[in-house]
């Protein structure tokens, strides 16, 4: 997996048919995880907090400075269709650089805070450890958005 990449739970797309996520209308975040973990697309039900098979919040960045805990949300929430390709995006995320930042932020979960659940999507590579004391760290997403569903 390489910086940028973001990978999509399975159970995201189980999820997803039973009409648990509203891709437009909920509030999604990116929360901000230690590597003391290491999720994949196989994780079982992932969740941010208690309720599902893995509890992806007890590994989060020890919150502080710009960054608060279960982190920012993904703001302006759209889903768009083009030649049988539906694509979830939102703006991009970021924090400012400050002294009380964490300093080992390794993955971005993203989960729906709509959710009852807090039910996980799926997570982005941040590139290894990164130090948010000596630097901004901001999460861009691609231009073919967050997540893409091909009708094939």
């Amino acid at each position: 997996m390489a910086q940028g990449d973001v990978t999509i739970f399975d159970q995201f797309l189980v999820d997803l048919a039973e009409k648990l996520h509203d891709l437009e209308n909920d509030e999604f975040k990116v929360a901000l995880i230690t590597d003391a973990v290491t999720p994949s697309a196989t994780t079982s039900d992932p969740r941010w907090g208690a309720g599902g098979s893995t509890n992806l919040s007890s590994s989060q960045v020890i919150p502080g400075g710009t960054y608060s805990t279960g982190g920012a949300a993904i703001t302006n929430p759209a889903v768009t269709l083009t030649g049988g390709l539906a694509m979830f995006d939102g703006d991009d995320v970021s924090w400012s650089q400050d002294a009380s930042n964490p300093t080992d932020a390794a993955l971005g979960i993203v989960y729906n805070n709509t959710d009852s659940g807090k039910r996980a999507i799926g997570y982005v590579d941040i590139g290894g450890e990164f130090d948010m004391t000596t630097g901004a760290l901001s999460i861009a997403w691609s231009a073919s958005g967050i997540i893409r569903i091909n009708q094939a």
